[in-house]
């Protein structure tokens, strides 16, 4: 039985690096962003790869149906039983059909869906301060914060109520969160 933890946050809150470092810690965790599921997907040659890569190319929004079938095929394929996937779900739309389908899946357990919490200020500064590409600008900031927050709170409402929502602090240091969030997957983990 795969153990599946999602891992949610605004830009900036540090979501990735949280899960890459408790991967890192832990040989029974395997984590995995959405963007490099897409990408590993593409390298495989796969007949959906070439689907996503069709996609992507044109700047346009991966399907549901086929993000849903790439994530759910990262998790059975993934080396471990304890999976973290950080930067899903996105809309809510993502959401039901994650929820849908592991309805049906007796392999996967939704464990947890965490969420890294940071003041718009924090994240906009982590955001600017890194200057990690062209993206990395208020405008576009702006926009992505928008996207995060618009189905926020229902996707907040949706795991609140099936008792896995997990709030982190993101304000403190990343070694304080990090020991956090490990401590409370692990202790879900077993």
């Amino acid at each position: 039985m795969k153990k599946l933890f999602l891992i949610i946050g605004a830009p900036g809150s540090g979501k990735t690096t949280d899960a890459e470092l408790i991967a890192k810690r832990h040989d029974s965790v395997t984590h995995y962003s959405t963007g490099d599921m897409f990408r590993a997907e593409v390298a495989s040659g796969s007949k959906r790869g070439e689907i996503i890569k069709s996609y992507i190319d044109n700047g346009n929004l991966v399907p549901i149906d086929i993000v849903i079938e790439t994530i759910v095929t990262a998790i059975k394929k993934a080396p471990t039983d304890v999976v973290v996937i950080d930067g899903y779900p996105r809309s809510v739309e993502q959401m039901i059909e994650l929820d849908k389908y592991l309805k049906d899946e007796k392999g996967v357990e939704l464990k947890s869906v965490i969420e890294v919490e940071v003041s718009e200020e924090t994240a906009r500064e982590r955001v600017l301060g890194r200057g990690r590409g062209a993206d990395d600008n208020n405008e576009v900031f702006n926009n992505r914060m928008k996207v995060y927050l618009e189905p926020l709170k229902d996707i907040q409402k949706f795991y609140s109520e099936k008792n896995l929502l997990k709030k982190i602090d993101g304000e403190r240091s990343i070694e304080t969160i990090v020991d956090e969030m490990d401590e409370f997957i692990i202790s879900l983990a077993h």
